[in-house]
């Protein structure tokens, strides 16, 4: 019979979590004291409540929650301690190999450029992987709403940061009205450096999302997809001598 210690013994592989949305509630608030972020409480009982985002009523209402995460998340320490911590915690969960994901220009507002980013969750990464003896990798993310142009720096960013863990690219954010095939170059520039590609579709869209993500991005790998037996536009998607990955 399955039972909850069960579950954590078995050996797993996490392959789909977000460094901005795993924080500890304790880190949260410590970090937030330090960057003078206001939460909206500081209790971690009820942090842990907030960040949950029950009752949304959507997918960019859900993505809000994450503008404090990202707040928090300015510091190359910070950077470090919060990808140590998701090793430590995965590891205490059975967790044998972890994936991290992460857009690295959300942390270049406060001074930081893109390889510093990669660069601090590369060593926290790593310092987990000695202390827990898990495997890691960290997937670049860019974002539908971002311009085609910025998807680009993040995709050279991440193909020259290699060293320092990082295995894949993605797209995240909301699918209303934003397509993810204007992205299409910078999942050349990612694949043709080596990283393999997966797509966050099929989350908020039906199929015609996830057929993009394969046809047009090149996608190994789906981020969700658990729409996928919406949407009637899929067939107007087929791969042809268009599809960077036939070459």
């Amino acid at each position: 019979m399955l039972s909850p210690e069960l579950l954590v013994r078995l050996p797993k592989a996490e392959l789909h979590v977000h460094l901005d949305g795993s924080l500890r509630p304790a880190t949260l608030i410590e970090l937030a004291q330090s960057a003078r972020v206001n939460l909206p409480s500081k209790d971690p009982v009820e942090v842990a409540r907030f960040m949950k985002a029950d009752g949304v009523r959507d997918l960019a209402e859900y993505l809000e929650r994450f503008a404090l995460t990202i707040a928090v998340l300015q510091t190359p320490e910070a950077l470090e301690r919060v990808a140590y911590e998701m090793v430590v915690d995965a590891g205490a969960d059975g967790v044998r190999h972890l994936e991290v994901r992460y857009c690295p220009v959300l942390s270049c507002t406060g001074g930081l450029a893109m390889p510093d980013v990669l660069a601090a969750i590369g060593r926290g990464l790593g310092r987990g992987e000695a202390d827990v003896g898990i495997s890691t990798g960290f997937i670049a993310c860019t974002l539908r709403h971002l311009d085609p142009a910025v998807s680009e720096e993040i995709a050279r960013a991440a193909v020259a940061a290699r060293e320092h863990g990082v295995v894949g690219f993605d797209i995240a954010g909301g699918e209303a009205g934003q397509p993810a095939a204007p992205h299409r170059t910078a999942f050349e520039i990612a694949a043709r450096g080596g990283l393999g590609i997966t797509v966050h579709a099929g989350e908020a869209a039906g199929a015609e999302s996830i057929a993009e993500a394969v046809y047009e991005c090149g996608a190994d790998r789906i981020g969700h997809g658990t729409r996928l037996g919406r949407g009637s536009d899929a067939s107007s998607l087929r791969p042809g001598p268009g599809d960077f990955r036939s070459k």
